[in-house]
């Protein structure tokens, strides 16, 4: 049956290229999205920047997403899109999760500030960061989203608008440790989120947003739209992060779900933001794209949710398209040659090193009953579910990849 199957897709495997890609889809969407089974995979970061590059030249795309803090890729977008700051720092301060000490996202921030110095401001290509300003041990203070979204809105309407002064903002903040404090993501009691300065700063934030939306038309006139959409990113932040650090002072059984949606739940936000001002190329982990429902265990109990795609997914439907990767083998891992009786397997029977290929064809070629799923003997490498292969619009398969080590 291998045979036969190998044999099946020969007409549907396709170079990894945005025309074969774009081929595969109905509509052109407005948001395409990259996934990867793996963080930290160099041969993968550099097929996004080709990818990228070559969707940018031929097909008008001109942002690029990817999963780190969305406050801090501002810091690289004013770079790539003004040469303000240097490369140096920008790596060191525009990125979260260590994105920053990687070699091919030097090279993809070096290429996009070079593309943008002798081009107008509407041929720019832009950066962006989609995740919230997050990390595995906890969250980071509301205070920069609150009080830059605080700061717009007191330079450009009048204070008697303003629901309170910097002042007071700032001494409800208090310091910056308490809501950082580590210990908060296992220990709910450690956590600032439901003191009575917390529900303050929410109805504040709630407010700020209101009178930031109730003034667009003033607002975009007095500054730019560009920097009208900033405050706008500084109030979904500064919404999302007091309402996760609630859900970090929760106790009950279902704390954890928040979370995990929580975070999805402002990546799809953010995601949305960008896709309306174009079409949008992003790049995360298969997970975090997928359209079915996410599960996991955590504590020894299930934990679901709706990913970020799935959100987005139901908002724009066919402009959401995902294309996720599975890999071969995973030299530095000890992820071995895929047997081959599942879908990796299988791919990697062929010849190429990469290629794309058309999963609803794969489908149809496996037949009623699909092959069991691969078992990855390290947590970090997500293997593709066969019986989830008609759920993504594209499937890039990688046959060797040697993750880099930072």
């Amino acid at each position: 049956m291998a045979h036969d199957t190998t044999d099946t897709l020969t007409d549907t495997v396709h170079a990894v290229d945005p025309a074969a890609l774009l081929g595969l889809l109905p509509v052109r969407p407005r948001i395409l999205a990259l996934g990867e089974p793996t963080h930290g995979d160099g041969t993968l970061l550099d097929l996004r920047n080709d990818l990228f590059r070559r969707l940018v030249e031929q097909e008008g795309y001109r942002t690029l997403a990817i999963e780190s803090d969305c406050l801090r890729g501002l810091t690289v977008d004013d770079y790539v899109t003004s040469g303000e700051g240097t490369l140096d720092d920008v790596m060191e301060h525009g990125f979260s999760h260590g994105w920053g000490a990687f070699a091919a996202n030097r090279a993809l921030v070096r290429w996009m500030r070079a593309h943008n110095a002798e081009r107008p401001a509407e041929e720019r290509v832009r950066f962006a960061g989609f995740d919230s300003p997050l990390e595995i041990t906890g969250a980071a203070s509301p205070r920069q989203a609150l009080t830059a979204l605080h700061a717009y809105l007191a330079a450009h309407v009048s204070a008697n608008l303003l629901p309170c002064t910097a002042q007071a903002l700032d001494r409800l903040l208090g310091t910056d440790g308490q809501w950082t404090e580590p210990a908060a993501m296992r220990a709910p009691s450690r956590s600032a989120g439901r003191t009575a300065e917390a529900a303050r700063l929410r109805l504040l934030a709630d407010e700020l947003t209101a009178l930031l939306d109730e003034q667009t038309p003033h607002l975009i006139a007095a500054t730019s739209h560009a920097d009208w959409d900033r405050g706008r990113l500084y109030a979904r932040t500064a919404t999302g992060l007091l309402r996760y650090h609630h859900a970090m002072a929760d106790t009950s059984p279902v704390r954890m779900a928040r979370l995990v949606s929580g975070r999805d739940g402002m990546m799809a936000h953010n995601l949305l933001a960008l896709a309306a001002r174009g079409p949008v190329f992003v790049h995360t982990h298969n997970s975090h794209l997928q359209r079915e429902k996410s599960t996991m265990r955590m504590d020894g109990q299930p934990v679901e949710w709706w990913s970020a795609g799935a959100l987005v997914r139901a908002r724009l439907g066919a402009e959401y398209a995902f294309v996720a990767t599975a890999l071969g083998t995973i030299r530095h891992e000890g992820v071995g040659t895929p047997p081959p009786d599942t879908v990796e397997g299988l791919l990697y029977a062929r010849p190429e090193d990469r290629f794309l290929v058309d999963p609803a064809r794969l489908a149809a070629a496996l037949g009623d009953t699909p092959p069991a799923p691969r078992v990855s003997p390290w947590y970090g490498y997500a293997p593709i579910d066969p019986a989830r292969l008609t759920d993504i619009d594209g499937l890039v398969f990688v046959k060797d990849v040697t993750p880099d080590t930072v």
